[in-house]
């Protein structure tokens, strides 16, 4: 008797060390996984900000069908305002305080580069962030915990660059960009798309994100003579470029940047100026649900749904909710991939080992595709030209590395 619970104590204490070793692993439960991260729900880019509470709404209808291998996801978000110093505080709160299993869709370039470093050292998986600079996906040995989603800023650059000497072979280019990775990576696949091609580029301004407005910059580029714009730049200065560019009675080809092509954004720049607006150009690698050629497709449907059920008075329209809901899927993904005995260790090498063009959120063919050396989520884009009411698809797919 004595024997047998001996045995049955050691079994007992065998049994509370691995359950409790279990619970070690920061914002996992049996029943739960916390994920946090950081939005601009205020600032000069608060018009990224919805991509929060869609990706938010996408979490809370998988929970009510039963969450990721029998756990629900809580989502936890915080307004950085788009400032990086507010991002690495919000950050270590999240990762000190909140316990969060990992950062997912956090916003911008700069505020992304500044979590990296403290995220990878505390071994904590930086999940599908808002970023397409090289200085993010292009440093994998270096920052293994770090996976982006967007495609490649050099590689979008390098699109539009081909697409300028395929068609305006004479074209003077003048470039409006963000001073950080965001624009400086797409001036550098823009110029080596056009090198020896024929286009050239006569005219670089930079602003900063602290900039209130980018009108000099824009007569600045518009005395340079140049015939095409290229705007590498967030939706509160893409607008600000256009009604400075039209009040000049300046007329080049416009080219976008993609994180700045959201339909609501557009039809503010073009009720300023429509002849600036039409036949712009741009990359694009989602739906867009208010385009009528998805209009019987069932995502968007479903889509709608969602924003009905889980975040009423949302705007259907607002594309970056779609995209939101583009990045849960993905995540959701990666967490049942994972596996049941889910870890920081394990989430991680499902997320840098995608490869799929199963998300029903992008166009039909996108793939998503990472591995232990890129850290690039999105693999292929389109692109697209705005007839002044919708952006309309003229060729692609394209690589976009």
């Amino acid at each position: 008797m004595r024997r047998l619970l001996v045995l049955a104590l050691a079994a007992l204490v065998t049994t509370g060390i691995a359950a409790a070793g279990a619970l070690e692993e920061p914002g996992v439960s049996g029943t739960t996984v916390l994920l946090g991260g950081t939005v601009p729900l205020s600032g000069e880019a608060a018009a990224f900000g919805t991509v929060g509470p869609g990706a938010k709404a996408y979490f809370d209808y998988v929970n009510s069908k039963g969450g990721v291998n029998g756990r629900k996801i809580e989502y936890r978000y915080y307004d950085d305002a788009y400032n990086p110093a507010q991002s690495v505080q919000l950050t270590r709160r999240l990762v000190e305080q909140d316990r969060v299993f990992a950062i997912f869709n956090a916003v911008g370039t700069a505020n992304n580069l500044a979590i990296r470093d403290y995220l990878n050292a505390q071994k904590v998986p930086q999940l599908f962030v808002g970023d397409g600079s090289q200085a993010l996906g292009g440093a994998s040995a270096r920052y293994p915990w770090t996976v982006g989603f967007l495609p490649s800023y050099r590689g979008e650059g390098a699109v539009l660059g081909r697409d300028i000497a395929a068609g305006r072979p004479r074209a003077k280019v003048a470039v409006l960009l963000e001073n950080t990775e965001l624009g400086k990576d797409m001036t550098r696949g823009l110029s080596r798309a056009l090198a020896g091609r024929g286009p050239r580029v006569v005219a670089s301004e930079p602003y900063e994100l602290t900039s209130t407005d980018v009108v000099a910059q824009i007569a600045r580029l518009k005395a340079s003579g140049a015939d095409t714009l290229m705007l590498f730049a967030t939706p509160k200065f893409v607008i600000q470029a256009i009604v400075a560019a039209q009040k000049l009675a300046w007329k080049p080809q416009l080219y976008l940047a993609s994180v700045s092509i959201e339909p609501t954004i557009m039809a503010i720049a073009r009720a300023n100026a429509p002849g600036l607006t039409r036949g712009a150009r741009a990359i694009a690698f989602v739906k867009n649900p208010s385009d009528p050629v998805w209009r019987k497709d069932p995502t968007v449907a479903l889509y709608r749904s969602i924003l009905k059920r889980f975040a009423p008075g949302a705007k259907p329209t607002d594309v970056y909710h779609w995209y939101g809901m583009t990045v849960a899927w993905t995540m959701v993904d990666t967490l049942r991939r994972a596996g049941k005995s889910l870890t920081r260790a394990g989430v991680l090498r499902a997320a840098r080992s995608l490869s799929t063009t199963a998300n029903p959120f992008l166009l039909p063919g996108t793939r998503l595709r990472t591995s232990a050396a890129d850290a690039f989520s999105v693999d292929t884009v389109y692109l697209y030209r705005y007839d002044n009411r919708q952006w309309v698809r003229t060729a692609g797919p394209f690589a976009a590395r």
